[in-house]
């Protein structure tokens, strides 16, 4: 009974703390939740891989909706630990200074100047943008931090 316990406690810990990449990143951010927040039409995204920020650290994957509003990027990297994604996450946003804080939105979130948002939840560190609709990143933000 206490083996199982101890089993099922260090099997939710884990799932708590790091999510697995899905085999389509792109998944997490559909293009009808796309047209649906910016009240536009966009089609599927094309993934294509994203650069490391750093060497040693994990590739990503851009997602690029193409609608009437613009393009759409979301960038999304899955790395080894939440660890890495903190420490990641702050030396990141020391270059896109001043940052505006977001709350609500994962662990951490803030907008860059260029009104792009930064989230970082777990061991997923994600990025949209789309001009200067800060309100709708934040909606499609919140969506994909709700299937992390």
């Amino acid at each position: 009974m206490i083996e199982a316990a101890l089993l099922v406690t260090t099997v939710a810990a884990r799932c708590a703390w790091a999510t697995e990449a899905p085999a389509d990143p792109c998944s997490l951010l559909s293009a009808a939740a796309v047209s649906k927040a910016t009240g536009q039409t966009y089609g599927a995204p094309r993934k294509s891989i994203a650069p490391r920020p750093y060497a040693n650290t994990v590739l990503g994957t851009d997602c690029s909706y193409e609608g009437s509003a613009g393009t759409l990027l979301f960038r999304i990297y899955f790395d080894p630990s939440p660890g890495d994604a903190t420490n990641l996450f702050a030396k990141l946003k020391f270059f896109y200074s001043p940052a505006t804080p977001v709350n609500g939105i994962g662990a951490e979130a803030y907008f860059d100047p260029h009104h792009g948002l930064h989230v970082r939840r777990g061991n997923v560190r994600y990025f949209l943008s789309l001009g200067e609709n800060e309100k709708v990143l934040a909606d499609l933000a919140g969506q994909v931090a709700a299937q992390l």
